[in-house]
Order: structure tokens, then C-alpha cells, then sequence
């Protein structure tokens, strides 16, 4: 009687020692088998960033561009003339002189005043004075400057008004760099632009379809403007009386744009 239950019991606490161990056999195998999917991603990472580091080629595509340069082009009339006229005197004395040309510098800007040219637009650009020697070092007298900065926003009216200033001046007075300007470019800026973005679209289009692929979208676009004027006159000596208009002549005036367009390609 008492073998039986001493059996009975044995038997019941080893089954309960072989669950325990058992779970813990269990429960150590699941931690095994995530510790070692652990250390399988991070070998595959590190294996990842070695072929970056490495420079092995990627799967993946690299995207392709084009890069193409188009220009344009865009004409128009001048409606601004710019010049510097001046007057120089020699005189014994510093004092006579300076006292002379300003008279002299006087009468021209009230001619120029008189025939369309405002104050704002006249502006003193060099007032000289400096004496005047012979070979053996002597002075001989003084000669005084006085040059102005002028533009009229009336091209049609500069030759009449450069000539009452030659007048009132009398001899003595010069020209210097006459040029042409377009005082609103926008619209012109805006026409050469969209020349130059279609010229661009044109050649990327040529070249895309030869090497058997399409445009895609634009990737970057940078631009550069250059106003091209009309040619300077230099140094141009006036004389009192000499005519009765200087024949003055705006021409065109053109304003190019180049834009550099970088495309996508498709296929």
C-alpha cells in the first residue's frame, strides 16, 4: 500500500520537473531563434552600406538629364540719348579763367533747358583747372573744364538742343560718348526670354530624339540677360554756328537673353 503511493508520487514529481524543464528548453530555443534573426539584419545592413562605401553599383536606375543652351532675341527703338558736352577756356589767370568758363558753362545749360533737357537730368561730371607750361617749365596761362552728364528722354530733340549748346557755348565746347538706351525693357526682356526658352525646348527635343528618348519635366533653368547698345560717338568737336540741327539717329537696339535648361529624359 504504501509502495504504490510512494511510486504514484514519484512519478508525479518528476512529470512536474520535466514540464519545468521543458519550458525553459522552449523558452530559450524562441529567444535563440530572435537573437539570430537579429543578427541576420544586421549583417544584411552592414553588407548594404559596405557596397555603398565601396562604390559596388547600385539596382537601382539612375536618373538621366540634358543639358542645352538657347538664346533669343528681341528689337526695339531707342527713346533715350545720353551725352557728355563740355566747355574748356584758357585764360592768363586761374581766377580768369574759371570766372570765364562758368559764364560759358551757364549760357549751355540754358540753351540745353530751353530746348527740352530738365535740371534733374543735367549732372556735372568734371570741373578741371590746371595751368599750362611751355618746353622750358613756364606757365603760360590756365585752362578751365567744366563737363556735363546729359539725357533727354526726346531723341527727336537732342540735335536741336546739342546745337543751341554749341551756340551758347561757342568754340571751345566738345561732344563726348553719345549713346542710346530703352528706358522700359520689360516687354523686350520678356519677348527674348520666351525665344530663348523655345530655342532651348527645340534643341533638347533634336537631341532627345536621337538618342531615342523623350523630354521630361524641367529640372532647373538659370538665365543671363545683355542689353546690346547702339555704337558711342567719341570726342566729337563742336563748332558755334556750324548747323542748324546735328543730325541725330536712334537706330534699333537689341536685347538678348541666354538660358541654360536642364530636362529630365524619359526612356
Amino acid at each position: 500500500m504504501s509502495d504504490k503511493s510512494e511510486t504514484t508520487d514519484s512519478s508525479v514529481a518528476g512529470d512536474h520537473l520535466e514540464g519545468s524543464e521543458g519550458l525553459k528548453r522552449r523558452t530559450m530555443r524562441r529567444q535563440l531563434a530572435g537573437l539570430l534573426i537579429v543578427i541576420a539584419a544586421l549583417a544584411l545592413v552592414g553588407d548594404v552600406l559596405a557596397g555603398v562605401a565601396l562604390g559596388r553599383p547600385s539596382t537601382e536606375k539612375p536618373s538621366s538629364i540634358i543639358t542645352v543652351t538657347g538664346s533669343g532675341t528681341a528689337h526695339g527703338t531707342p527713346d533715350t540719348v545720353s551725352f557728355q558736352i563740355g566747355v574748356s577756356t584758357v585764360a592768363k589767370s586761374a581766377t580768369a579763367a574759371l570766372s570765364a568758363n562758368n559764364a560759358r558753362v551757364g549760357s549751355l545749360e540754358s540753351a540745353l533747358i530751353g530746348h527740352g533737357v530738365t535740371r534733374r537730368n543735367l549732372q556735372t561730371s568734371g570741373l578741371n583747372l590746371y595751368a599750362n607750361y611751355d618746353s622750358a617749365g613756364n606757365v603760360t596761362g590756365f585752362t578751365a573744364e567744366d563737363d556735363l552728364n546729359v539725357t533727354m528722354h526726346r531723341i527727336s530733340d537732342a540735335g536741336t538742343a546739342i546745337d543751341a549748346a554749341a551756340n551758347a557755348a561757342g568754340n571751345g565746347a566738345r561732344l563726348n560718348d553719345l549713346s542710346f538706351s530703352i528706358s522700359n525693357q520689360s516687354k523686350l526682356l520678356a519677348a527674348a526670354r520666351a525665344a530663348a526658352m523655345r530655342n532651348a525646348y527645340v534643341e533638347a527635343s533634336d537631341i532627345a530624339r536621337a538618342g531615342k528618348a523623350t523630354l521630361g519635366d524641367i529640372v532647373r533653368i538659370t538665365d543671363q540677360e545683355n542689353a546690346s547698345t547702339v555704337p558711342v560717338i567719341y570726342g566729337t568737336a563742336l563748332k558755334a554756328g556750324a548747323s542748324a540741327s546735328v543730325p541725330i539717329e536712334a537706330g534699333t537696339q537689341s536685347i538678348n537673353v541666354q538660358v541654360t535648361v536642364v530636362y529630365s529624359l524619359n526612356g
